[in-house]
């Protein structure tokens, strides 16, 4: 079965990926409505779906669509526990490593 891609991304990453789907691993740092921000190596809105159940202060995994403004539309949300737990400096070195290698991970 073919699965589509979803490159692992930060916040400065998102201009590259507009209209792509893409992963990214961020803190719950605020929640309004339909929407949240998470911090991402930086700020990124995202658009939230139904099924997206976030909490502030909690890390957590999405993954969703770029749209034109650099916002992402969540297509799925798992939760990854409490932000302090995550090493987001490892975070950090894996993203940077899938786009120095990305060949390996994506085309």
């Amino acid at each position: 079965m073919d699965h589509p891609q979803t490159p692992r991304i930060l916040a400065p990453n998102l201009s590259t990926f507009q209209h792509k789907l893409v992963r990214m691993l961020g803190k719950v740092v605020q929640l309004r409505g339909e929407s949240a921000t998470i911090d991402a190596g930086g700020n990124v809105d995202i658009i939230l779906n139904r099924d997206a159940h976030l909490s502030v202060g909690r890390a957590v995994e999405i993954i969703g669509k770029v749209d034109g403004d650099l916002r992402v539309k969540v297509q799925a949300a798992t939760d990854f526990g409490p932000a302090e737990k995550i090493d987001w400096d490892a975070v950090k070195a894996v993203v940077e490593a899938t786009h120095r290698h990305k060949t390996i991970f994506y085309d």
